[in-house]
């Protein structure tokens, strides 16, 4: 048997998926992803341990987890009882825990943002001084601009 029926060849797109996989964007995502995802485990707790019993206690006790409506079933005090009765509800309470966790995340991305454009405007702030090779150079054509000017 020839040799070459002894090589194994690999798919070409297998050699395209490892460069695409290997591009710093999709690595960037990945991560981004990640932090994102533990960065909401973090806002959750924000509004739901911190924020949610102030609002509560300036809105009379209002425990917004428990603010729903019932549409069909039986009426139930809190939430769980009534899902676990079976009854359909409209949860407002839930909404806006998630609308609360929408402004937060959205303030604190913004302010995130705001912070890393700012220090990244700092960076580029400072060009470099021109090398010895770049004066030289200018100067060079400078003189021979001013050679070439015709008499007058």
């Amino acid at each position: 048997m020839s040799q070459s029926l002894h090589k194994l060849h690999a798919p070409g797109w297998l050699s395209e998926f490892r460069a695409f996989i290997m591009r710093g964007n999709v690595i960037d995502l990945a991560v981004g992803i990640i932090i994102g995802a533990a960065f909401t485990a973090i806002v959750n707790s924000l509004v739901k341990d911190l924020l949610t019993p102030f609002i509560g206690l300036l809105t009379g006790g209002i425990d917004f987890s428990n603010l729903f409506i019932t549409l069909k079933g039986p009426v139930e005090p809190t939430l769980a009882e009534a899902q676990k009765a079976g009854a359909v509800t409209v949860n407002i309470g839930l909404f806006l825990n998630a609308l609360i966790q929408f402004v937060i995340v959205s303030f604190a991305i913004f302010w995130l943002v705001k912070v890393v454009s700012k220090l990244h405007r700092k960076e580029e702030a400072a060009p470099a001084a021109p090398s010895s090779t770049d004066v030289l150079l200018t100067e060079i054509r400078d003189l021979i601009a001013h050679e070439q000017k015709p008499l007058a």
